[in-house]
């Protein structure tokens, strides 16, 4: 227990300047999250009471919540918490922490749907490999007559999404599978198949953030060597389980970009999508 952390104010103060010694990434956002988690407030009521003193227990916690993050813990795991799509999600170590490049992918289904002149009465879409859930059920929010499902290969990944449907009212909107990628889906059933599968090579393991490789979900962060081992087997089978007609929109990196173009030489309407730093982000293609 920190005594010295009475006063609000000064907790805060010291949180930042620890914080910034360990070289922890945005140090004053971090230190504001994890004392508006320890008080269960806002920002507005850190700053409108900065002589606000911590019992004791509010210190230990406010402690124990730093002293996570100083050794790389995401503040996202430590609150259990990550905002998506307007949505407050549960987050767990079971599940990659959603990111808001993500939301790139809900942008690029919503525009197929536009383009294809589908109403949502008759939209069938599968989320592939669905983490927190955080696709899939964006996805249910917008179009709320479509026909969603998600699908895992982890039991206890598959717990946290479903937990995060629960909260939202959307348990009776998704249906969940426990199956490898598209495994024991029904052929042509589907007019999308959704994705944020692993992308990133084991070559590319030291240009990946610290805390990513130590405290994410290995398995949904790394593909294997070349970091298109995934999608290599994701595309066959979404060809197999669309409808003519239908879509495969996925999340990739640059790295990747013109590799996995050249894998979908057998597709239509073939577009690459940049995020807002420029970066190839999502690409969709059509099944002819």
């Amino acid at each position: 227990m920190l005594k010295w952390l009475v006063i609000l104010g000064e907790a805060l103060k010291s949180a930042i300047q620890r914080l910034t010694a360990d070289a922890v990434p945005s140090p004053r956002l971090n230190a504001e999250l994890l004392l508006m988690f320890t008080l269960g407030c806002d920002r507005a009521y850190l700053y409108g009471h900065p002589e606000r003193e911590l019992t004791g227990e509010e210190q230990a916690r406010y402690e124990d919540a730093l002293a996570q993050r100083s050794r790389g813990v995401p503040a996202q795991y430590i609150t259990g918490h990550q905002e998506f799509w307007g949505m407050d999600l549960i987050v767990s170590p079971a599940v990659l922490i959603p990111r808001p490049e993500t939301e790139h992918v809900i942008e690029t289904v919503l525009a197929c749907v536009g383009r294809t002149l589908l109403s949502d009465n008759s939209v069938r879409i599968a989320d592939v490999g669905t983490g927190s859930g955080c696709i899939a059920l964006a996805l249910a929010k917008e179009l709320p007559q479509a026909e969603i499902h998600a699908t895992d290969i982890s039991s206890a990944t598959l717990e946290v999404a479903r937990a995060n449907a629960a909260r939202h009212q959307l348990e009776h909107r998704v249906q969940f599978h426990e199956t490898d990628l598209l495994a024991g889906i029904d052929p042509g059933a589907f007019d999308f198949i959704v994705s944020n599968p692993p992308y990133v090579g084991e070559s590319e393991e030291d240009q990946v953030q610290l805390e990513v490789r130590k405290f994410e979900p290995r398995k949904a962060v790394f593909a294997g060597p070349s970091g298109l081992e995934v999608i290599q087997r994701l595309i066959p089978q979404a060809r197999h389980v669309l409808k003519p007609g239908g879509w495969l929109v996925m999340e990739i990196s640059g790295t990747i970009a013109s590799r996995v173009q050249g894998l979908l030489t057998e597709w239509g309407d073939v577009q690459i999508m940049n995020d807002l730093q420029g970066i190839p982000r999502v690409v969709s293609a059509q099944k002819r």
